[in-house]
């Protein structure tokens, strides 16, 4: 079998592999503005938080912990869905 079938029957494979299953596709990457906005979006929210736990204390605290808590739970099954 030459190069050329042999990398024409991967790519065949691979291909029934993706329509089968979505994990042996090309994982999807964020647009870098997306990633900029994203950014600073999270300066300003930690920003906020910060205050907050300043102005209402413990319960403040709280909020914040919470906040990053449910942050990384979301962060977390994003990435295990890529």
């Amino acid at each position: 079998m030459s190069t050329k079938d042999t990398r024409r029957e991967f790519d065949r494979i691979i291909g029934r592999l993706a329509d089968e299953d979505p994990m042996f596709r090309a994982p999807r990457r964020l647009s870098r503005e997306l990633l900029v906005a994203l950014c600073v979006l999270g300066g300003l929210v930690w920003a906020g938080l910060s205050v907050l736990m300043v102005v209402w204390g413990a319960a403040g605290v709280v909020v914040t912990c919470l906040t990053v808590v449910a942050f990384a739970l979301a962060v977390a099954r994003w990435h295990h869905r890529i």
